[in-house]
C-alpha cells in the first residue's frame, strides 16, 4: 500500500494518540471529539490491516506495531518540520545578486554608490566579483548573475544596457602644477613622466592610450611616448597621486579622486579624448529579472544616467 493513499487526518490523530496514549488527550489537542479520534485510528488500522493499540476498560496502550509506526511517523514529521524551517529561512534571506565588474570601476565608481542603494532601495544581498571574464549572466531563482563590462558592443549571448560612454584626459597631483615645469599646454608634457595603463579587454580591444590623446591634441610629434606602463589602473593612479607622473585617466574611475582634490586636470576641460569603449550592463538574454534584481537594475541605470548627464556631459561642454 502506498503511503499517499493513507488518510492524513488519521495519521495525525494516530501520532497524537500515540504520544499521549490517550484518545481523549489527543482529541483535546486536535480540537475534535474522542469518538472522532477513535474512528480515525480505526480507519487507519483497517487500511493497514493491523492493530495499533491494545484497548482495555481503562484506556489504550500502543502495541509493538503501533510503537514502530509512531517512531516512523515521528521521524517523518521531524523531516517535514526541518523542511518547513529551511523554507522559512530561505524566505527570510534576501535574494542573492552576483555582480562582476572591472576591478578599478568596481572600487572607484560602484562601491561608493552601493551604500546609497542599500539605504534607499535594498532588499537584496550583493556579492561582488572584481573580474572581467565574459561569463554569460543568468537568472538564479530569486537572484541573478550580472556583469558590467568596458568594451565595445554588441555583446554576444546577452542582453545589454549602455551605462555611459567614456572620455580620457590627463590628471596629476596638484604639486606638479606648482613646480618649475608648468603645465599650460599639451606640449609641456614633454617635460614630465607619462604614466600609462597597458590594459587589453577580453574582446582583444586595447585601452586607448597616450599616443591617441597626444595626436588628438596636436603634439604627437613633440612629446615622447609614455615611459612607464602598468597592467593595473590602480597602480598608475597611485603613482599619479604620489606626484611621480601624469596619468591619462578615464572619468568614471577618476571622478572621486578629482572631487577630493588629490588629483587635478592640468588642462581643465580642454583636450578631452572620447573613448570608443563604453560601460555596459550585461543581463540574461531571455526571461524577466526577479523583483529585487529588477530594482537593482533600475537603480544602477538611474545612477549611470545621472553620472553621464551631470559629469561626463558637463565636462564635454566645458
Amino acid at each position: 500500500m502506498k503511503i499517499e493513499r493513507l488518510p492524513l487526518n488519521a495519521l495525525r490523530a494516530f501520532a497524537e494518540a500515540a504520544r499521549t496514549e490517550s484518545f481523549k488527550s489527543a482529541a483535546s489537542h486536535l480540537g475534535v471529539t474522542p469518538g472522532a479520534v477513535s474512528r480515525q485510528i480505526k480507519q487507519l488500522e483497517e487500511r493497514l490491516g493491523i492493530s495499533l493499540f491494545t484497548r482495555h476498560a481503562n484506556g489504550v496502550h500502543l502495541n509493538e506495531a503501533g510503537r514502530q509506526l509512531a517512531k516512523d511517523i515521528d521521524s517523518g514529521l521531524e523531516r517535514i518540520a526541518a523542511g518547513v524551517m529551511a523554507a522559512q529561512e530561505r524566505a527570510r534571506r534576501a535574494p542573492l545578486l552576483t555582480l562582476s565588474a572591472p576591478p578599478s570601476f568596481m572600487q572607484l565608481w560602484l562601491l561608493p554608490r552601493l551604500a546609497d542603494f542599500d539605504a534607499r532601495v535594498g532588499g537584496i544581498d550583493i556579492s561582488l566579483d572584481a573580474s572581467q571574464s565574459l561569463t554569460i549572466p543568468a537568472w538564479q531563482g530569486d537572484g541573478a548573475r550580472l556583469a558590467i563590462r568596458y568594451g565595445r558592443g554588441p555583446w554576444p549571448e546577452v542582453k545589454s544596457y549602455r551605462l555611459f560612454g567614456d572620455e580620457l584626459f590627463p590628471v596629476c597631483a596638484p604639486s606638479l602644477l606648482e613646480q618649475g615645469d608648468r603645465l599650460m599646454e599639451p606640449a609641456d608634457l614633454a617635460n614630465h613622466t607619462l604614466l600609462e595603463v597597458a590594459w587589453e579587454s577580453r574582446q582583444g580591444i586595447a585601452f586607448p592610450g597616450w599616443q591617441a590623446w597626444l595626436e588628438a591634441a596636436g603634439v604627437g610629434d613633440k612629446v615622447t611616448p609614455p615611459q612607464r606602463r602598468y597592467s593595473l589602473y590602480g597602480l598608475a593612479m597611485d603613482q599619479a597621486i604620489a606626484g611621480r607622473g601624469i596619468m591619462l585617466a578615464n572619468h568614471p574611475v577618476a571622478m572621486d579622486r578629482l572631487e577630493s582634490g588629490v588629483l587635478v586636470r592640468p588642462f581643465g576641460g580642454r583636450h578631452v579624448l572620447a573613448s570608443p569603449l563604453t560601460y555596459d550592463l550585461l543581463v540574461p538574454p531571455t526571461g524577466e529579472a526577479p523583483p529585487a534584481v529588477a530594482r537593482f537594475i533600475d537603480w544602477l541605470l538611474n545612477e549611470a544616467a545621472a553620472f553621464d548627464r551631470d559629469t561626463i556631459g558637463k565636462a564635454a561642454r566645458s
